[in-house]
């Protein structure tokens, strides 16, 4: 039989048949065989560990068909020892069977660094290397002098600390700002809608200091205070425009984000 002859026959046309639907038959095997391996359109909620010990922690993740592993240790004073103080994927997320959650735990002993040189150097550069050191600006005082925005002492606890002391890493220090006489205020600045790390960033460059911190009831985890947001702060920068170089700055903050775009629109 020819080639022409036979890719109209009949019998053509059945094997041709054939190999289509062996052809879907194995596609369908092989998509099924993958989202069976691979456990399609499954997924487990992560749940919220952190305030929970190794054991509790570990128990949790397993009941929820997942693997906890421990990446680092901080220190917060906030949390028992040995507890999670931080975790990764964050709670309530959706992942796979045997996900590994990454775990930060509390250090029993806090974690110290050396202090270097803060005195002597512009109030800048002090700010740089607090922060790239892992301690915090908590207070910023200002007296006579007639070297202006040059750091002039730093204080812990109303304690004079120096270079080569150990310090708690995460702690809050004072520095004491020389300023000349007759450039004393500042513009205080507008924080709503800023988390409390940028605000703290944003007074420092102002010259002044954050005083009380208050959450709503919206604030329940850890993550929760990081990520929210201020909604009212006092002074007023509506109403008040210049400030006392060293004042503080009380702020308010939530999680509701209607209630911050709502303080934004009264205060712009």
């Amino acid at each position: 039989m020819s080639l022409k002859k036979f890719i109209t026959s009949r019998a053509f046309f059945i094997h041709l048949t054939i190999a289509v639907v062996l052809v879907a038959l194995l596609l369908f095997v092989t998509f099924k065989s993958l989202q069976i391996y691979t456990q399609h359109g499954v997924s487990y909620p992560v749940p919220a560990l952190t305030g929970l010990d190794i054991e509790e922690a570990t128990e949790s993740a397993q009941a929820n068909k997942l693997r906890v592993e421990v990446i680092d240790s901080v220190y917060n004073k906030n949390f028992e020892p040995g507890t999670v103080v931080d975790q990764l994927p964050l709670a309530n997320s959706k992942v796979k069977e045997n996900r590994i959650i990454k775990l930060t735990i509390n250090s029993n002993e806090p974690e110290k660094i050396t202090l270097p040189r803060l005195t002597d150097i512009s109030y800048r550069q002090a700010l740089v290397i607090i922060e790239s050191i892992g301690l915090q600006l908590a207070n910023t005082y200002y007296q006579p002098s007639e070297y202006n925005d040059l750091v002039l002492t730093v204080m812990q606890d109303s304690v004079e600390v120096f270079e080569g002391d150990k310090i708690i890493k995460g702690s809050g220090i004072d520095l004491v700002v020389g300023r000349s006489q007759g450039n004393m205020r500042t513009t205080l600045p507008n924080l709503i809608g800023f988390t409390q790390k940028q605000a703290r960033s944003t007074i420092a460059d102002a010259f002044l200091n954050i005083g009380a911190v208050i959450f709503d009831n919206t604030i329940e985890t850890a993550e929760d205070s990081i990520n929210a947001m201020i909604w009212k702060q006092s002074p007023n920068p509506k109403y008040t425009k210049q400030i006392e170089m060293g004042s503080s700055v009380d702020i308010w903050l939530t999680t509701d984000t209607v209630m911050v775009n709502e303080a934004f629109e009264r205060n712009f």
